[in-house]
């Protein structure tokens, strides 16, 4: 009867996979020894080839902390060695973390964020008219470059004032002869002169170097000598 194939998929699962099967396989035979003296010695062995072919673990703080918590991970927590650090639980190694806390609030609107909402509400509660009126003026210009750069496109001060005014619920605006900062959407053309700049300079090069190759052929050298020596041949008389 012929032998069975070993396959991958038949074998026991890998626990920690960056260390390979034959670790896994040096673990449940140290695991198996009867006396503590020598698996303390195996132990160590294996330590020092974890680390060999793992060396980028000498660059984490205390590595050999993580060298001996992933031996006992390897033996399922069944090692009984001398480690020089605490055993690990299996509930502290598979400890999740608390899922993170986002924010979920409603935002009016998008283009101009969250941050001008808390902007306008500080406005709101400044007092002194000469201070909140400059207040008023850099929040719209800070509205205004939002919007242009969200939107792409420019945007009237009217239209700015007038979000203004709604996000603020009819409590903040400006006189009509302040004018804000003047803010247009321009297209990013630099990229596409510096491909043209590039595509020109290697148009430029190439021709140079063709010249340079036509001129150190020995072919062409010859060719031009041979045109000179007919042209400039023996005159009669």
């Amino acid at each position: 009867m012929p032998e069975q194939f070993d396959y991958n998929s038949t074998r026991n699962k890998l626990i920690l996979s960056e260390y390979g099967r034959n670790v896994q396989n040096m673990v449940k035979y140290i695991v198996a020894l009867p006396t503590k003296e020598e698996r303390n010695r195996y132990a160590q062995v294996v330590i020092d080839l974890m680390g060999f072919l793992n060396p980028h673990l000498r660059d984490v703080a205390d590595f050999k902390h993580k060298l001996w918590d992933h031996l006992h991970i390897i033996s399922d927590y069944q090692i009984d060695v001398d480690s020089p650090y605490p055993k690990p639980s299996p509930e502290a190694i598979h400890l999740k973390p608390e899922p993170l806390k986002y924010p979920h609030q409603r935002i009016k609107y998008k283009h101009y964020g969250k941050t001008i909402e808390l902007m306008i509400e500080k406005a709101k509660s400044i007092e002194e008219p000469e201070r909140k009126r400059h207040m008023v003026q850099a929040v719209a210009n800070f509205m205004k470059m939002a919007y242009v750069q969200w939107n792409k496109d420019s945007v009237t001060d009217e239209s700015i004032l007038s979000d203004l005014y709604a996000l603020s619920g009819g409590q903040l605006k400006l006189e009509e002869n302040i004018n804000l900062n003047k803010i247009e959407y321009r297209p990013n053309t630099h990229n596409s002169n510096n491909n043209q700049n590039n595509r020109g300079r290697t148009n430029n090069n190439n021709n140079q170097n063709n010249r340079g190759r036509t001129n150190n052929n020995p072919r062409n050298n010859n060719n031009q000598n041979r045109n000179r020596n007919n042209n400039g041949g023996s005159k009669k008389y």
